[in-house]
């Protein structure tokens, strides 16, 4: 049984309820539609912390979704699932293939930059310094992408730039 007929969660029924509304009048091919509703499944499993169910979901909805638009949402959510399972190269490799169909996801350049900060503190309990400045002004560079794309948020970003001295 699919996944969109097995929600408990009143929020996912609702969301399935509009879901399957828009997707009767929105003029789409029945192979977008089949791609959404595998996007929708994922995103259930996902928030239910069912990650493997979830991946085999936007694996099948990226095989069958062609724009480019939403399959950028499609990699971001695949990243945070690899974020999530502490597998960083494949969650950084998931978000940039993310913003090469979507430039404007702020929440893949401030997760990427998360990562970088992660792997340059990491680098600092090792002793590496010089590894870790650089990790910490790569992270800089995504948050101020972040930054540039919805000024208002990422406060705590900011105000690590400015602390640091990396602010511009």
């Amino acid at each position: 049984m699919p996944r969109s007929r097995i929600n408990a969660n009143f929020i996912d029924k609702t969301f399935s309820i509009v879901a399957n509304i828009l997707l009767r009048i929105i003029p789409t091919t029945s192979g977008e539609k089949e791609a959404f509703t595998y996007y929708r499944d994922g995103m259930s499993a996902q928030s239910e912390g069912n990650y493997a169910e979830a991946l085999q979901n936007y694996y099948e909805a990226m095989r069958l979704e062609i724009d480019p638009y939403d399959r950028s949402y499609i990699l971001y959510n695949i990243g945070l699932i690899h974020t999530s399972n502490g597998e960083h190269t494949k969650a950084l490799e998931y978000y940039f293939r993310a913003l090469e169909r979507n430039p404007f996801l702020p929440q893949a350049f401030n997760n990427m930059a998360v990562i970088c900060h992660y792997r340059g503190e990491q680098a600092i309990r090792q002793g590496d310094s010089e590894i870790a400045e650089a990790w910490f002004n790569q992270a800089a560079e995504y948050w101020k992408q972040a930054i540039a794309l919805t000024p208002g948020n990422y406060i705590e970003a900011q105000n690590w730039l400015k602390i640091t001295g990396r602010f511009e």
